[in-house]
């Protein structure tokens, strides 16, 4: 969970992940799960240098030291990319989800992209806005930025997504665990899904809800991200 300046989300979303229930019923009809299956969570959560008075809040969790939390602190603000590569080195799950501090995703989606991942159908589940998934209206701007990522995605790396630009990113860990990311800010998410596509993973998507928030509201990318995202596309689907 990558924070900057969520002081006024924080404590709810982490709430949230900690109520959620990580059981995982096959219902019997899949072989290849017997039975309720229970995913022991581990939150790690990375301070990117926030200044709003978050690091207080977490100053208090750490002196509480909870048995399933990790708290890293960045003394400065290095970006999304940044704090997500400080995550992944930290995990020592079998399984890696990424979560926003804010409360655009629900946790309790956490289950449709553990089934699949679980069932063997690929070792990469992405959670899709655009699959129907009940979710407030997204800005026009927003949408279009989104919908034509993926389709520069799909364009440049033979697949079919819906929705590469989704925060719900889930992974075995050995997926992510030797992938060299270099991506400071927001662009870590196309570089992310071209580096998965060209070591030749498949990605999963199961529709999700979204909750999604305005600028005024704190959200953070902007369309400049989207050029940088694209140029990102380009780069990695000729270099490493």
């Amino acid at each position: 969970m990558p924070v900057y300046n969520e002081r006024a989300t924080l404590e709810e979303i982490v709430r949230w992940v900690r109520n959620v229930d990580l059981t995982v019923d096959p219902d019997g009809t899949n072989e290849l799960l017997h039975g309720p299956i229970h995913i022991e969570r581990e939150i790690v959560i990375i301070d990117d240098g926030s200044t709003d008075g978050t690091r207080e809040i977490l100053d208090r969790w750490k002196a509480e030291a909870p048995p399933d939390m990790q708290i890293i602190y960045h003394e400065r603000n290095g970006g999304k990319g940044a704090a997500l590569r400080t995550g992944f080195t930290h995990a020592t799950g079998d399984i890696v989800v990424v979560q926003d501090a804010d409360l655009e995703y629900d946790p309790r989606d956490y289950v449709k992209l553990l089934v699949p991942l679980l069932e063997g159908r690929a070792p990469v589940i992405y959670g899709s806005r655009f699959l129907g998934g009940p979710r407030s209206a997204m800005s026009l701007t927003h949408t279009l930025g989104n919908r034509l990522l993926t389709v520069i995605t799909n364009i440049l790396y033979g697949t079919s997504l819906t929705d590469m630009e989704t925060c719900y990113k889930c992974f075995r860990r050995d997926v992510i665990a030797d992938i060299k990311l270099r991506s400071r800010r927001f662009e870590i998410e196309p570089e992310i899904t071209a580096k998965i596509l060209k070591r030749g993973y498949s990605i999963f998507e199961v529709p999700i809800s979204y909750n999604g928030r305005e600028f005024h509201e704190g959200k953070k990318i902007t369309w400049r991200d989207g050029f940088v995202a694209v140029r990102t596309l380009i780069k990695y689907r000729f270099v490493e």
